[in-house]
Parts: C-alpha cells; structure tokens; sequence
C-alpha cells in the first residue's frame, strides 16, 4: 500500500519543498557515478554519511545533515521525494518556508539521533532523506488528521487506487517503522527503522507548538482535519465499458 497524492494541494508555492528535491536530485546524480566503485563509494560514505560510532564520538557531526541529502539508488530516492512531496507542501504552507526548512533540518537530526541511541557503536553508514521526511509526515498527521490520500494497492500483478484518511496510511507506516525496529538487530539490516520511528515522533512534537497556536482541537473542528485549502477532486479510473441504460 503506497501513497502517491493527497486531495489537498497547497495555497502557496511550496519554494523549499521544491528546492529539497532538486538538491536531494542533484547530490544523488553527482554520486551516481561512484556507485560501481566500491572503494570510491566507501570513501564518499565516510566522509559525508552518517556513521553513529563517529557522531558518538564527537567526530563528524557535520553527517547530521549531510546523510540527509544522499541516497542508495534510484528507487530510495524516488520513494522519499514522492512523500515529500506529498505531505511537504501543506506543512511547508502552514509554517511559512523558513519555519519549514528549519523543522525539516531539526527532524532530520532527531531521526538521526533515534538510529544512534540504540547501538551507538554501530559502524554502519546510514544515508538518506527518510528520517527528516518521516518527520514531515508526523507533523501531518497532527495537523491534518482526516485529510484524503489516495494509495494504490499492489497485490502480484493487479493493482488499484483508492483514497484512504491520513491517519490510517500514516499510523499504519509508524507501526511498520516499530514493527520493523523491534524484529532486525539494530546492527545490520538495510533499512533504518529506528530512524524513521524517531523522525515522525519528532516531526509531532516539533508541530505540537504550531498546532496549540493554531487553537488545538479547535483547528481540527474548523477545517475538519484536512488543510484549509478547497479540496481537489480526481478521477480514480475510468471504465472503457460502455454505460447500457435499461428500457423501461
């Protein structure tokens, strides 16, 4: 089950989710060529990859941000701009777009942290934008509880659309993230799930302070869950079978 839009865009341009996936695009065409190059490889994930022994340390702190821009593979990145783009641009318009940038930056690091704490003596590299995004996915889910997103359902080789609330795509991912965390050892496996786990949890405390200015419980009642914006209205499918009206 995958998401792949919402039913509310933005009312404003949404300039820093835009300028996150072109710099998010940028830095993985310019490591792509690297990727047939183990030793290469190896040496940029040292030196700009996360790695918790290191961050433990004291030592390349700098990593909290740069492992945020970089990724494994054409389908990592493609997955984290897809949900960028589709929980990024409503948060980014109810936090202006520095308010935006800065709480994409701050759950980013908190995702970080989330995959250190548990094995802080891991030597292993972690990469990618999933932590900070994870955390815009958390502040949507406070904000927007009961917005409308459509997912497609991928079951062997049939498939289809259809439009589920916000907190049961997003609740289920979290609960994934956990389910995840808590069955790998956390010094091996390919996907940070403690990462992900972490950057949502912190991607809703960071929201919090915005949500009880906003009125709390009075801001779900005014718009009704979804962003204050008009909704926008798809067609799901369309069947190439002609109507028949019946014959009275």
């Amino acid at each position: 089950m995958f998401p792949i839009r919402d039913h509310n865009p933005s009312g404003r341009t949404p300039y820093v989710v835009y300028a996150l996936i072109l710099i998010n695009i940028t830095v993985f065409l310019i490591q792509r060529p690297t990727m047939s190059d183990d030793v290469r490889l190896m040496q940029i994930y040292f030196d700009w990859a996360l790695i918790p022994e290191q961050v433990s340390n004291g030592k390349m702190l700098h990593t909290l941000l740069t492992s945020m821009f970089m990724h494994g593979g054409w389908m990592h990145i493609a997955g984290n701009m897809l949900f960028l783009w589709i929980f990024g641009d409503n948060l980014e318009d109810e936090m202006g777009h520095f308010g935006f940038l800065l709480f994409y930056v701050l759950a980013g690091v908190g995702a970080a942290l989330a995959q250190i704490i548990p094995d802080p003596l891991s030597k292993i590299p972690m990469i990618g934008a999933s932590g900070a995004i994870a955390g815009v996915m958390g502040g949507y889910l406070l904000l927007f509880p009961k917005a409308r997103v459509d997912v497609i359902l991928i079951f062997i080789i049939f498939f289809k659309i259809f439009t589920v609330r916000a907190w049961v795509v997003l609740s289920v991912w979290f609960a994934l993230q956990l389910f995840g965390g808590a069955a790998i050892d956390t010094t091996g496996g390919g996907v940070a799930y403690w990462a992900h786990a972490g950057g949502f949890v912190a991607g809703i405390i960071l929201t919090t302070p915005l949500w009880l200015r906003r009125g709390a419980k009075r801001f779900w009642q005014a718009h009704a869950g979804h962003p204050p914006h008009p909704e926008t209205k798809y067609r799901l499918s369309q069947s190439s079978i002609p109507r028949i009206r019946k014959r009275r």
